[in-house]
């Protein structure tokens, strides 16, 4: 076990205002790894009063001498991969091959992508007689979840820095430790001191005097929907700016005309990937009343493969675990039928759940309504079309979504009526470029690529 101490402020590492610390625990084995600083008020006001000073350097550094530092950033974060992957399994259970290629190697392209346009983004045009020039917002406080520790903080520093802002970082405390790294990656690619800060701590404490801080301009909030409503209601209270990426119930709709194995296959494995843990994993699969039963023989065949403890990882934590096992015991409770998987502990040790698949869900129970964060999918029967439409909108939530067709016009036609921000074709790849974000109570704003950028961002106009 490691005790890490002090913050990173200022462009160094500080000791902690107060002496609390946070438990890192790997949810492999329920073993403490390493102790944490439970940052205070004091350290997050410290925090943002270094940005605030740092700010206007920054803000007035030349696009391209800011997409150097962020090129200099990916160098380190590559270098630094097998550390990392290494660090995220520890903390959050993530199995190697899904944190080398996902959670340590996805950010570094991220990361690149944003050296890439902070020198090439378009920060003025003229429009008539006016020059319209785009500005930093100013000092954002960033709070990450604990699902992707190192992508949230790339996915909200990356862009920041890229448009001439300064960061507080509060991460998750669940998973500190690959934040600390990224602090390190920061102050190794040689940013001035203060333009990125880190304090580690609880969102009760850390994270809510950073959201309600006057000094704060802008807060970027990834997690759950009810955690977002608080953020938002906080930051509002100063008229800071606020983006929110929350919570998701992301339906695959599986048209007659599809491959039904190939999208049953693919939409499961979307659903249990990073353990389920993940706000756009494809948990309600909508598959036509004729194909039903086959849909659900595909699925309970194929979840055999995701071994609890090799292909797939643990819950985070324990209250996590009890989270998932009681959704899993309520969906049983509503008439829901068991195909595979369950709430009986597959493993002696670790916060494991089996992989769970339900049959007979109907759009009204908890587990069709509810995000899950866990390995359970649900599969749901509609009789045509518009019925299936329905049932996918009919949906608090609107993050993300999937649909497959023998047709990919047929395809888009019924993608366009969705009610969320980002839907797989036919199980389209990942774009690090095309922005991602909710409709409805999965949050307001856009993260990655141009539209990640523009958030950070705020315009003014010159008349002539």
């Amino acid at each position: 076990m490691k005790v890490h101490e002090g913050m990173y402020i200022d462009g160094a590492w500080r000791p902690a205002a107060g002496t609390d610390t946070i438990a890192v625990v790997n949810p492999a084995d329920e073993q403490v790894i390493a102790h944490v600083p439970a940052g205070t008020a004091e350290d997050v006001d410290a925090a943002v009063r270094a940005a605030r000073v740092a700010f206007p350097g920054w803000a007035a550094t030349p696009p391209a001498e800011r997409a150097a530092r962020l090129t200099a950033l990916r160098d380190v974060l590559a270098a630094r991969q097998e550390e990392i992957a290494a660090t995220v399994t520890a903390e959050l259970g993530a199995p190697e091959q899904l944190a080398q290629q996902v959670h340590a190697g996805l950010p570094v392209m991220i990361t690149g992508t944003y050296a890439e346009m902070a020198a090439s983004y378009p920060f003025e045009e003229k429009v008539g007689n006016s020059a319209i020039l785009l500005e930093p917002v100013g000092v954002v406080g960033a709070i990450t979840p604990w699902n992707y520790p190192l992508h949230q903080v790339v996915a909200k520093v990356a862009p920041a820095l890229a448009a001439g802002c300064t960061v507080v970082l509060k991460p998750a405390e669940d998973t500190p430790l690959t934040a600390r790294m990224f602090a390190e990656a920061v102050a190794e690619a040689g940013f001035p001191a203060g333009v990125f800060n880190l304090v580690t701590g609880l969102g009760p404490v850390a994270g809510q005097a950073l959201a309600e801080h006057e000094g704060v301009d802008m807060v970027s909030f990834t997690g759950s929907t009810a955690v977002g409503k608080r953020i938002g209601a906080l930051a509002g209270g100063s008229v800071k700016r606020v983006a929110l990426e929350l919570g998701g119930k992301s339906p695959n709709v599986i048209l007659p005309s599809a491959d039904l194995a190939k999208a049953v296959q693919v939409g499961l494995a979307n659903a249990l990937s990073n353990s389920g843990q993940r706000c756009s994993a494809l948990t309600r699969v909508l598959v036509h009343k004729d194909q039903y039963d086959e849909a659900v023989a595909i699925a309970a065949e194929a979840v055999a493969k995701y071994t609890p403890g090799d292909r797939l990882g643990p819950m985070v934590n324990a209250k996590q675990l009890q989270r998932v096992r009681g959704y899993i015991e309520k969906g049983v409770e509503e008439g829901a039928r068991l195909v595979a998987g369950g709430a009986e502990p597959p493993l002696d040790r670790g916060y494991y759940v089996s992989p769970t698949v339900f049959a007979d869900v109907t759009p009204d129970m908890t587990i069709a309504r509810e995000e899950i964060f866990g390995p359970v999918v649900s599969f749901l029967k509609y009789e045509d079309e518009e019925d299936a439409l329905r049932i996918a909108n009919d949906s608090p939530y609107g993050l993300a979504g999937a649909v497959w067709a023998g047709d990919e016009t047929e395809a888009v036609a019924f993608a366009r009526r969705m009610e969320t921000g980002q839907v797989d074709i036919n199980g389209g790849r990942f774009n690090p470029l095309a922005p991602f974000g909710g409709y409805k109570e999965s949050g307001v704003g856009r993260e990655l690529g141009t539209h990640g950028l523009a958030e950070y961002l705020q315009t003014k106009s010159l008349q002539f």
